[in-house]
């Protein structure tokens, strides 16, 4: 419950009430909520995104008594109207409050980056959470797990949720006793305020390359790159991994409201950072194949020392540019106060939804099924199983999605055109674009030298046609959607098996 009162003083404390109509500080409100569909009776109600007058009309027919909005709202006569100068903002501050703060019964590991969160997400919570008796909660791109049981898990909708339902899945995290939280941040959590005021106990950066910048994302590189540091800012201790493009700006940005001595720098053995400064911790590559990964971690300061971390590990996901986020998810752990040897069985045993998925096909090569979506993962990808069956081809499937990333599509064309033989592209969450046009856009940045390209738009053709391709020598890398259960067209969530489906289902006629 949230009273007009508690409301007044939140909004006032951060600045951000213009007006309001409450004359009765005792009005209690008994939920909160941005969807006019989902209001009860007693609704606090956010007017955020693309509002319309006619969803606070809906919203008070359903129940709602009072609103938060940017603009007066003169047609609703009989509502508590709070006016802020950012109801995304607000929206944060009062949800938090609403469910009587969680994030304070909660140990949270923040992790952003271009690529790698989810990876570095699932690590961190495996590698603990056998520690912590199974309370560590997980927010990622991937699943939302709320607490022990199988139906306390389920498919993300958004890397970061939107305020509201971060706090409310906080909460019921808390009320099944979680004592952790391991969540990925997105530079949009950022940009839309969906964290603000959000504090965490550890914070990492992993990496920045221009990839999330054009319409519907960030404006300029310069923003995203704000944005991701925003994390550092709000963080109590921090992990960055040295190797970073931008390193300079990222750990400066990270003094600004951290001691030195709880920022943590990491990098692999022999790397040369573009900033001078003494590396915490590195790591050398001891194995590295699809079915043996395994780093060597050395401590270098004493800080580093003393979390105790120095030793071998297994690592569960193959492909050296994993081991970069193996090594942050140890660091995080024993800045928690876990020992290597709680951490050795879940790194080993870890795996993720959509990801290195592998499946060999009989007479038509090894398919991999993988979440990549962007220059930089999508090449290290690549790169990677190449060295694992050099003799043959390597045929990807890919698109890209519609109304966001633009430049993923140059980053495709360039990867593809680095690392693959044959490039059949196809849809992937078009939006309100045409996919075929997407298709082109990345099909003008492919060397046609090197790589032999199809279009099929059809997804689930496309990788019957990739898989038909194969010989026993081939890899074919399905890339992009993972075990994602639809396609975003025209505003629609359109029901898709999953990449993983269509592989295993098509494998099974074949065979």
């Amino acid at each position: 419950m949230l009273s007009v009162a508690e409301i007044i003083k939140l909004l006032q404390e951060h600045h951000l009430l213009k007006s309001t109509n409450a004359t009765d500080q005792q009005i209690i409100f008994q939920d909160v909520s941005y969807d006019s569909r989902a209001v009860t009776k007693g609704t606090l109600f956010f007017c955020k995104g693309n509002f319309q007058p006619a969803y606070l009309t809906d919203a008070q027919q359903q129940g709602a008594t009072g609103f938060v909005a940017e603009e007066h709202q003169p047609t609703e006569k009989n509502l508590v109207e709070f006016v802020v100068s950012n109801v995304q903002k607000a929206m944060a501050l009062l949800s938090a409050a609403f469910f009587d703060f969680p994030q304070n019964e909660l140990m949270i590991f923040a992790i952003t980056g271009t690529k790698g969160k989810t990876t570095t997400a699932y690590f961190l919570r495996e590698a603990i959470n056998e520690a912590t008796e199974n309370r560590t909660a997980l927010f990622s791109t991937v699943n939302t797990i709320l607490g022990p049981e199988p139906n306390d898990t389920f498919k993300s909708a958004l890397t970061t949720p939107e305020s509201l339902d971060l706090f409310k899945n906080m909460r019921t995290a808390v009320d099944q006793g979680m004592k952790f939280l391991v969540m990925e941040v997105s530079s949009q959590a950022y940009l839309k305020n969906r964290v603000f005021n959000l504090h965490f106990d550890v914070g990492s950066f992993l990496n920045i390359s221009p990839d999330h910048v054009g319409e519907n994302e960030h404006p300029t590189f310069a923003n995203y790159l704000h944005c991701k540091e925003q994390l550092l800012v709000n963080s109590k201790q921090v992990v960055i991994n040295a190797a970073t493009d931008q390193l300079q700006d990222v750990y400066f940005a990270a003094k600004t409201t951290t001691d030195p001595e709880n920022i943590y720098l990491y990098a692999r053995n022999g790397t040369e950072t573009s900033l001078p400064v003494q590396l915490d911790f590195t790591f050398d590559s001891e194995a590295d194949t699809l079915t043996d990964n395994e780093i060597y971690l050395r401590a270098l300061t004493p800080k580093a020392q003393a979390l105790k971390l120095d030793g071998k590990y297994q690592i569960g996901i193959p492909g050296d540019y994993n081991e970069t986020n193996a090594v942050d998810a140890i660091i995080n752990a024993g800045l928690a106060g876990f020992q290597r040897e709680q951490l050795l069985t879940g790194l080993a045993e870890t795996q993720i939804p959509g990801r290195m998925e592998r499946y060999v096909s009989r007479g038509h090569g090894t398919v991999y099924v993988d979440y990549a979506h962007n220059y930089a993962s999508t090449k290290a990808l690549l790169q990677f199983l190449k060295t694992q069956s050099p003799e043959g081809k390597t045929i990807a499937v890919v698109g890209s999605p519609g109304n966001k990333g633009i430049d993923r599509r140059e980053g495709f064309g360039k990867a593809l055109s680095e690392e693959a033989d044959v490039a059949i592209l196809t849809t992937d969450d078009p939006a309100f674009e045409d996919p075929v046009a997407i298709a082109k856009a990345i099909d003008r940045h492919i060397d046609h030298k090197r790589v032999q390209v199809h279009y099929e738009m059809d997804r689930e053709k496309a990788i019957q046609k990739a898989i038909q391709m194969g010989t026993p020598s081939d890899i074919i890398v399905v890339l992009g959607k993972g075990q994602d259960p639809y396609q975003k067209i025209q505003g629609v969530d359109t029901p898709y098996p999953t990449d993983s489906v269509v592989v295993s289902n098509f494998l099974d006629q074949l065979q």
